[in-house]
């Protein structure tokens, strides 16, 4: 498969700017949880994600950083106005579906849905377009690259919904490391959760739990690493989650999937603050699109 590639990296000497993106839903929704948490038992819950949203956006003011906030419509419903003070913050609001369903679940009518019922809640909430999409779970692969077309034709004008590892839930391991079009040029722009190459394998670089299992000075070298011999942006994600210690602990959750989701929450802010001061950063529009 022609993958299509973007084919220009940033020129030798230029500053590159690094993508920091917030993945925004709570901890009982995240995809590992699924099988310990009902749907249904979500409105019940004890929603912690606004008081972290204010403690992220505190920590990215103070680094002079400006991001891209993939929403769920599901929260965004629910709290608009920490929506909007993502907007006034100068970040960029972007999609991330509306009930964290992933993208090979949903048969093509479903996944139509959800993502212009996002689009169309997150507009109407933040008065911006809403151009970006990042699929739970970066659920889009081999499998269903229809998706990228139906989010083209629902408006949207990039995804970052393709991690090129393998991984036992998600990932596309021979997609390529950086910006491209999947389904040819005239297609949707893809641009996937950062990767080094070590040992003809692509080893995870863009956050998540790696970054919150690692020490910091290896996540530091990976993106280093991608700036000067890629000459590419890095493109990071976290979760208002991972910056919560204090979450409740849902019962019956199986032992890799708390060890994944708990290592290391208490340094997970901290860290964020020192990758602020490490390396540039911008939201996804305005590296890959020129957006203002």
């Amino acid at each position: 498969m022609n993958m299509h590639p973007l084919p220009q990296p940033a020129v030798p000497g230029a500053v590159i700017k690094n993508a920091m993106t917030i993945d925004v839903e709570d901890y009982f929704q995240v995809s590992a949880f699924a099988p310990y948490i009902d749907r249904a038992s979500w409105p019940d819950r004890e929603c912690r994600v606004e008081a972290n949203i204010e403690r992220i956006l505190a920590v990215l003011d103070k680094g002079g950083v400006h991001a891209t906030f993939f929403t769920l419509g599901w929260i965004a419903e629910r709290y608009p106005e920490m929506v909007k003070r993502i907007v006034a913050g100068g970040h960029e609001l972007a999609s991330h579906g509306y009930g964290h369903l992933r993208a090979s679940d949903q048969s093509r009518a479903e996944f139509d849905d959800d993502i212009i019922r996002s689009k169309k809640l997150l507009e109407d909430i933040g008065g911006q377009p809403v151009i970006g999409y990042r699929a739970p779970s970066f659920s889009i692969g081999h499998g269903n690259l229809w998706a990228l077309d139906a989010l083209k034709e629902a408006g949207y004008r990039y995804s970052s919904s393709i991690y090129p590892i393998a991984h036992d839930h998600y990932g596309m391991p021979d997609a390529p490391r950086f910006a491209f079009y999947p389904n040819g040029p005239d297609g949707l722009l893809e641009i996937p959760i950062t990767t080094v190459r070590v040992m003809q394998k692509n080893l995870p670089a863009g956050g998540g739990g790696y970054f919150r299992l690692l020490p910091y000075g290896i996540s530091r070298w990976m993106m280093n690493k991608v700036n000067r011999e890629d000459r590419q942006p890095a493109i990071f994600y976290f979760h208002p989650w991972e910056v919560d210690p204090g979450q409740p602990r849902p019962d019956g959750v199986g032992a890799k999937s708390r060890f994944r989701h708990y290592v290391n929450l208490e340094r997970m802010e901290g860290r964020i603050a020192r990758l602020t001061r490490d390396f540039e950063w911008d939201r996804m529009d305005r590296i890959f699109l020129g957006a203002r």
